[in-house]
């Protein structure tokens, strides 16, 4: 059975220690689908060293949770600090400014929405210029550590919310099943119906493969 490596605090008392009391882990959803907003997550964690949350171990990257478990997941995230902020990009702005800058504007804004400012950045794998604030960038972030893993899993629960909305207001492409990723069945949809408004016009598949898109 393969081992499950969680991630940890280690970076977040290390900085404190370093001198910045509040350390805040941000990451994003949803930088891939073909259609839906890129919506990013920011959390600052108390040190949970004396938690008996028998939860705890959800906590680690979104994509290897179940979207019950993720759901699970963000309760007790909310439960343990109300320090959240969710930043969301638009598809238009991810058109017009491409996914990487919308990606960054997404962080920007869930940091605004912090209850207090944050002293220093951890971030899965994005330099995040913020307030002129440090900022580490972590590849594998969310697999390291617990903060932006905890990012990565309320910015991936409220994405999945907004997916369901906008199955309801554009039946037909299975948004709430696939969340605007290539699925096969999304992709016989958009061959079938053409793009809504929720799909991201300058992504390669609708681009190329869907001339009509831009007419």
């Amino acid at each position: 059975m393969a081992v499950v490596t969680l991630p940890t605090q280690d970076e977040e008392r290390r900085l404190r220690a370093a001198g910045f009391p509040r350390v805040a882990g941000v990451d994003e959803a949803g930088r891939g689908p073909l259609a839906g907003p890129v919506v990013a997550g920011a959390v600052v964690l108390p040190d949970l060293t004396a938690s008996a949350a028998a939860e705890l171990l959800l906590i680690r990257d979104s994509k290897m949770l179940s979207a019950s478990q993720r759901r699970r997941a963000a309760a007790l995230i909310h439960s343990l600090t109300d320090d959240i902020g969710i930043g969301v990009a638009s598809v238009d702005e991810i058109d017009e400014h491409g996914i990487a800058p919308a990606t960054k504007l997404a962080m920007r804004r869930a940091l605004s929405g912090l209850r207090l400012p944050p002293d220093h950045l951890l971030v899965d794998a994005v330099r995040l210029d913020w307030n002129r604030l440090p900022c580490l960038a972590l590849v594998r972030g969310d697999s390291l550590c617990t903060a932006i893993a905890a990012a990565s899993i309320v910015a991936k629960v409220h994405r999945d919310a907004l997916m369901d909305e906008l199955d309801a207001v554009h039946p037909g492409y299975g948004f709430a099943r696939h969340k605007g990723y290539a699925a096969p069945s999304h992709l016989e949809a958009l061959a079938r119906l053409g793009p809504s408004p929720a799909h991201r016009r300058s992504f390669a598949p609708l681009r190329l493969a869907l001339p009509h898109a831009d007419a």
